[in-house]
């Protein structure tokens, strides 16, 4: 049969779609290593239906409700007050060089939606997404307007990774098989949240765990609500959708309006999720662009030293302290403004509280930057304080419904930055903040999510896009940072993990991954993150924090190379460390100094996981030169190893077996084969429970 059909090229993928032979979308056709597509279709079927349509049971890129109507549409439209569903016909397909258009038309509805593909040069990702244009005279109303569809065939069922956890335990790599049914994740917070990440990965259930296997990834590039769906369809065929959730159930698109849909990114890689990882990581770096080459400095953080008793001289204190461990940047967190003596006063006063700095801020700042360290700051743009000097001037501005109570989370509102005021009030107080005092770097902290999401006389609430407005005033607030001020290091955090997607990472340079920095605890955090995002963007502290779900004691050294294997950062109070320990802690950041470009360019391989006795992650410089192993005992440590006993060992990755490679700190030598067959040898006890190696290639 003849049908149209496209390819898509990534580096070393295809994505094929054509024009399905059994009614009017696009579906699937091949998806993987180059030239995958030369052969008959994975996704073929038998063309048997029984109590379904052709439509319920084909590997649709995107298909409405109405042609759909059993195993999960994309598109659920109508007429205010009409019946649902869209009919659509096939209108024309345009394409380029990485990219292509497929236009779909329902006439009678008064409807026009294109399915867009990219590809990400230099990547194996394929960004999808979706327009919708009403082109009647009536307005539409948009139940469900998914950014994409993937089809994964796997007769068996397949095997779900994704990022689950709650605030403290984010990013939890977790599992589970799926044979038949409805598998979904995602957040109504007005944020990606703590319990899932916006992230997918898909294997063949029978795949191995830890070894080449193909693996499809899907994330969802949109700070807002969100949810994706795994569907296992009768036949041997699951379907993954994606796509943002609206606040009121439905968004009504007026004529002549077009809505555009966020991007999915959709990856393949045929190395399993190590791989696939990989896959992400260099997606990541492209939406980093020229920022990915700013050095990303070791920071003190003063939170944990201080909590909200912020003075100037303690703060000078710690500043000292961390400069003399080689610290390169000082960050004075929560507490340093106006009304700030708790959490239940100050937010939305950004001034500094004269009484915490008496020779004034300017002068603090210039002490801090005397002591050659860069300077940072911690504001929470969106949340403002009920007794607030803001609060009391614009009681409009936060989110609200009319003649209910407002519920206060953390004893504060959030503001409704979907507003232009309120926008314009967030973009004027950094820019005073960044202008007038010499500050390098900003942590943009959100503590609440959104609860009575209303704006009281804006017109009817059904008519509100509240979401998706607050998301637009959100990344608008940003790209003015990135372009007003370029200089300044911007840090994602919403109490944690709490957003951290595409569309964050693309206007910042770092994100917080949780609140918990208890050293097993972070290492299982960091495992998880890494799967989907990159080294680059994650910021890790060393503290002295208890462990919170695995409170087994891990020593100093255990503490930095876990947070070495992203941004290094400082949050323990240096003031309680004696000699011994600064001493140890400027070693450490010395050797991550050596090493960081390494970490934050380099391939990365994730070697067995936090439940192995031994685990690590390596990172391998593009030219091969240099390759860093951040290795970790994570079994019992309570005595010595039964005799004979033998070191534990990580066998590495990626390495050229007939190169020869030398650990620069022991002057120790392996065969690149040894170290690919055997690994290198870890001989873990209490007082030494972590390791980091760099090899050079001989």
């Amino acid at each position: 049969m003849t049908y149209r059909r496209w390819t898509l090229r990534t580096d070393t993928t295809s994505y094929t779609v054509r024009l399905s032979p059994d009614g009017p979308w696009a579906e699937l056709d091949a998806w993987g290593p180059h030239g995958c597509e030369d052969g008959p279709s994975a996704y073929d079927w038998s063309r048997r239906t029984h109590f379904l349509t052709p439509a319920d049971a084909a590997p649709a890129e995107y298909l409405p409700s109405g042609l759909r109507p059993f195993t999960g549409a994309d598109l659920v439209a109508s007429r205010p007050g009409g019946d649902r569903g869209v009919w659509w016909e096939f209108a024309g397909a345009e394409e380029g060089d990485g990219w292509l258009r497929l236009a779909f038309t329902d006439d009678v509805l008064g409807l026009r939606s294109v399915l867009c593909y990219a590809t990400v040069p230099g990547t194996d990702v394929v960004l999808r997404w979706t327009q919708h244009t009403c082109t009647g005279d009536e307005p539409l109303r948009l139940e469900r307007f998914d950014s994409a569809a993937v089809n994964v065939p796997a007769a068996d069922g397949v095997r779900l990774t994704y990022l689950a956890g709650q605030w403290s335990q984010e990013f939890q790599h977790t599992q589970l098989d799926l044979t038949r049914g409805t598998f979904t994740i995602g957040s109504v917070q007005g944020v990606p949240g703590h319990a899932y990440a916006p992230w997918l990965a898909v294997q063949d259930r029978t795949a191995p765990h830890d070894g080449p296997a193909p693996a499809y990834g899907v994330a969802l590039e949109w700070p807002g609500n969100w949810h994706i769906t795994a569907e296992a369809e009768p036949g041997g065929s699951v379907r993954v959708r994606a796509g943002r959730v609206p606040h009121e159930g439905a968004v009504l698109l007026a004529p002549g309006d077009t809505l555009t849909t966020p991007r999915l990114a959709c990856a393949f890689s045929p190395d399993g999720l190590d791989g696939l990882a990989r896959v992400q990581h260099r997606y990541a770096r492209r939406l980093s662009g020229e920022r990915l080459h700013r050095p990303r400095k070791v920071l003190y953080n003063s939170w944990e030293a201080t909590g909200f008793d912020v003075d100037a001289a303690d703060q000078l204190d710690l500043a000292k302290a961390a400069a003399g461990i080689g610290a390169e940047l000082f960050v004075v967190d929560d507490g340093w403004f106006t009304g700030r003596a708790d959490d239940t006063g100050g937010l939305g006063d950004w001034y500094p509280d004269p009484k915490a700095f008496p020779d004034g801020f300017d002068r603090f700042v210039a002490d801090v930057r005397a002591l050659g360290l860069d300077f940072g700051l911690w504001v929470e743009p969106e949340a403002v304080s009920p007794g607030s000097r803001l609060h009391t001037q614009h009681p409009e501005w936060v989110y609200r419904i009319e003649d209910r109570p407002a519920r206060l989370v953390r004893s504060q509102l959030l503001l409704d930055l979907g507003r232009e005021d309120v926008q314009d009030f967030v973009t004027g107080t950094l820019d005073r903040l960044l202008t007038t005092y010499d500050i390098s770097y900003l942590k943009w902290d959100m503590n609440r999510p959104p609860t009575e999401r209303g704006r009281p006389k804006a017109g009817p609430a059904d008519r509100l896009d509240l979401d998706a407005a607050h998301v637009t005033g959100y990344l608008r607030v940003l790209d003015h940072l990135r372009s007003a001020h370029p200089h300044v290091t911007v840090e994602g955090c919403a109490g944690g993990g709490g957003r951290v997607d595409h569309a964050t990472l693309a206007r910042t340079d770092v994100v917080w991954p949780s609140d918990n920095t208890a050293p097993l605890d972070r290492l299982r955090i960091q495992y998880g993150f890494l799967h989907a995002h990159a080294p680059h963007v994650m910021s890790s502290w060393v503290t002295d924090a208890p462990g919170l779900f695995d409170p087994r004691p891990r020593s100093l050294a255990f503490r930095f190379v876990t947070a070495m294997c992203g941004v290094l950062g400082i949050g323990a109070d240096l003031r309680t460390w004696g000699p011994e320990q600064r001493a140890e802690a400027a070693r450490w950041i010395a050797r991550y100094k050596q090493v960081r470009t390494v970490i934050h360019h380099g391939e990365t391989h994730l070697l067995a996981t936090p439940d192995d006795p031994t685990c690590g992650v390596q990172y391998a410089a593009p030219d091969g030169t240099r390759t860093v192993v951040a290795a970790f005992g994570t079994g019992r440590l309570d005595g010595a190893p039964l005799v004979p006993g033998r070191p534990a060992r990580l066998r590495l990755r990626g390495l050229d077996p007939a190169a020869r490679y030398r650990d620069t700190h022991t002057g120790a030598t392996y065969g690149g084969a040894h170290l690919l067959h055997y690994g290198l040898p870890f001989a873990w006890n209490a007082h030494h429970d972590a390791e980091l190696v760099e090899l050079v290639r001989q």
